[in-house]
């Protein structure tokens, strides 16, 4: 199975039939829908890498499901295909945050080579974008394995990264021992228990200033990563 989910939308099922086989023969898994209304159900429950819409559909036309994949995510890839040829209709198209337009009949090898360009693109995109945590005083990469703040710099193994940012992820939360360990390691066994408390040990000694941060252990439950707003 391809790492790329293409969503296509399409009426004319011959076309659809043969765009679709070509795309799944360059290695791609396509979703495809004949109408709008069933396209943006689709887009709303499962995750795409890109989008290619015709534009004449029943039900709910390509303009339209454009604005309404828009609305739930602003970046995915969108290339509209479509037999209107009018230049009106292509900057209308691009307004609505096509990333293109191809006019029918297109070019299957163009078609390939423009989906191409868009996931490098989008997928580069992905990589550049660096999510922080914000942990009392400090902010952690979780990234780059670091806690940093403007007087200093703490670099963690990359287990204690994971650990903070399970925690980070679940805080106010209690996290059962079993879970952290199958979180972390895959599996339970009474060694990793004994590391997993040296990690969270040393945690506590790097956050020992921050009186709102608290990582309390509830014996023969788990722990519990607190941050007093």
């Amino acid at each position: 199975m391809s790492q790329f989910k293409i969503l296509y939308a399409e009426d004319d099922e011959t076309l659809a039939f043969l765009t679709k086989d070509n795309l799944e023969q360059n290695g791609y898994e396509v979703y495809h829908c004949s109408d709008g209304s069933l396209c943006i159900e689709k887009f709303q429950k499962e995750n795409f890498d890109i989008c290619i819409l015709d534009i004449m559909m029943p039900k709910m036309d390509g303009f339209e499901l454009a604005e309404a994949i828009r609305k739930v995510n602003s970046d995915i890839p969108i290339i509209f295909l479509s037999a209107k040829t009018l230049k009106e209709d292509r900057i209308k198209g691009l307004r609505l945050g096509a990333d293109d337009y191809l006019v029918k009949p297109f070019s299957i090898e163009e078609l390939v080579l423009k989906i191409e360009i868009f996931l490098k693109r989008s997928q580069k995109n992905k990589v550049q974008e660096q999510q922080f945590y914000k942990v009392g005083n400090y902010q952690f990469d979780p990234t780059n394995f670091l806690v940093f703040n403007s007087d200093e710099k703490v670099n963690l193994t990359q287990r204690e990264s994971e650990l903070l940012q399970l925690f980070l992820d679940n805080k106010n939360k209690v996290l059962k021992r079993e879970e952290i360990l199958k979180a972390l390691w895959g599996n339970d066994d009474y060694f990793l228990g004994r590391s997993l408390d040296v990690f969270i040990s040393r945690l506590r000694k790097i956050l020992v200033n921050e009186k709102n941060i608290t990582i309390e252990n509830l014996h023969g439950i788990g722990f519990k990563f607190s941050i007093l707003e």
